[in-house]
């Protein structure tokens, strides 16, 4: 196996956590799944990094609004992240009332474990993709705990195909 492939192999068995990662623009709300988010840095301002690939049909609202919101899915919601995996149901995505707006009118989606709701500081480009790095301006938790949605070697869940 050639050094991609291996690489590839070894991110699949690096098991992450599921976000919905979203903003709107005068088009209406656009958002992708994702599992690389990590916080940067909590002084002298709360912020956190996503990843979003320049191939994806929303990655330039993302860099023209300036605002974006993540979303942690829980392992019940495998059926929302399922719908922002597939290119098919992109127009069904944010349908239903389960989202709403805290701060600065990125989509919040209302029964995530935790919802950041941020402002784009800086981006990066790095080859095939945009680091985006945003401050949080609102936070919102669950009150109620519940079992995180986990996406590890290809799956959201070990029973279930990816």
């Amino acid at each position: 196996m050639d050094l991609r492939g291996e690489f590839k192999l070894g991110m699949r068995r690096l098991a992450s956590g599921v976000s919905i990662v979203a903003t709107s623009d005068n088009e209406g709300a656009k958002g992708f799944l994702a599992t690389s988010v990590s916080s940067v840095a909590l002084d002298p301002a709360p912020c956190l990094l996503v990843c979003v690939n320049r191939s994806t049909s929303s990655h330039d609202a993302f860099i023209q609004t300036h605002v974006f919101s993540v979303n942690v899915l829980a392992e019940r919601q495998v059926d929302v992240a399922r719908r922002f995996s597939s290119s098919e149901l992109r127009d069904a995505r944010f349908e239903g009332d389960a989202w709403e707006v805290l701060e600065t009118g990125a989509p919040i989606y209302r029964d995530a474990l935790a919802s950041f709701d941020c402002r784009l500081m800086t981006t990066m480009t790095v080859q095939t993709h945009t680091v985006l790095i945003g401050r949080a301006v609102a936070v919102r938790s669950a009150e109620a705990a519940a079992e995180p949605l986990i996406y590890y070697d290809g799956c959201f869940d070990r029973n279930r195909a990816a």
